[in-house]
């Protein structure tokens, strides 16, 4: 059996060096505030042993990474109609890019990018009266950590300066493919986007990703095994920004990355995995982070591929 935590600790030595490359992601004044060369890396396996390293019990603003659990609830919801409004390739540009809405009349790429996680809250609206709450609590359900909460100064900041997901949100509704008021999708996604989670945090809520739909501590499944795969695949495909086959190629897990320095990977039957750090690469992923999973699964020889 492999000793996670002794390679766990390698990770966190070898690691070091590439702490100061890359930057915080300044253009939102709330997560430039951060400590940037903090580390975290924790590991949860489908058979309950959990390993951790570095700050794992530092909450910080998990950003995009909260589209993979607003995807979930929207499967629940919808299920298959979801992907009308929505599509599941690679987009081939920035997670913020208005171009190809205009080609594509308003159907997002993939719901991972920020067109796509719009939609995404719009379905959510569409069941449910409080998106807000009701994703605050699957993340509380998930962790099993009652205490789970947003980051409202965080939420706030990216309100007062997310001028493109304002302009994209109101160019969805052009299309008609927004049902409520862009100002409600918004705000609903902002504070979806601001939640404060841990490495330890994140690395619970995503098992059942790794654990056919099932969590351990919750007698009803999640998601349907058919359902969890078509996540992790669109995890693999579309995860990680416009650098999902940079990321495949040197990490293979599926994965779901944030601008909080986030990324939570998994690797179906076997565990979950959830790395910060803060600074990211060019293509708005963690930089160290990255290394640190590209470390993992040459060390374990643990991978899809």
């Amino acid at each position: 059996m492999l000793d996670y935590q002794a390679i766990l600790d390698e990770i966190l030595h070898e690691i070091t060096p590439y702490l100061g490359e890359g930057s915080v992601a300044s253009y939102i004044p709330e997560l430039a505030r951060v400590e940037p060369n903090s580390f975290a890396m924790s590991l949860m396996c489908v058979d309950g042993r959990e390993f951790h390293v570095g700050t794992h019990e530092k909450r910080f603003s998990i950003q995009s990474i909260s589209k993979l659990f607003t995807l979930t609830l929207a499967m629940r919801l919808a299920n298959d109609s979801l992907w009308e409004r929505i599509g599941k390739e690679p987009s081939g540009t920035s997670f913020n890019s208005l171009i190809q809405l205009e080609y594509e009349n308003g159907i997002p790429r993939n719901p991972f990018i920020n067109a796509g996680a719009l939609v995404v809250t719009d379905v959510i609206l569409s069941h449910l009266q409080d998106a807000h709450q009701s994703v605050l609590e699957l993340m509380r359900t998930l962790s099993a950590k009652d205490d789970i909460n947003f980051d409202f100064s965080v939420a706030k900041s990216e309100a007062q300066t997310g001028f493109r997901n304002h302009a994209m949100a109101n160019f969805l509704k052009s299309f008609n493919n927004l049902d409520h008021d862009p100002a409600r999708v918004l705000n609903a996604y902002f504070h979806h986007c601001s939640i404060a989670m841990s490495t330890q945090e994140l690395a619970a809520s995503g098992l059942f990703l790794a654990n056919g739909g099932k969590q351990l501590w919750i007698d009803e499944p999640i998601l349907n095994a058919r359902q969890t795969k078509r996540i992790n695949a669109l995890m693999l495909t579309c995860g990680t920004y416009d650098s999902v086959g940079d990321f495949a190629y040197r990490v293979g897990l599926p994965a779901k990355s944030g601008v909080g320095g986030g990324i939570l990977a998994t690797l179906p039957g076997k565990f979950s995995l959830c790395v910060w750090s803060p600074r990211l690469n060019e293509k708005g992923n963690s930089f160290a982070g990255t290394k640190a999973l590209e470390l993992f699964t040459t060390k374990t020889k643990l991978s899809i591929f």
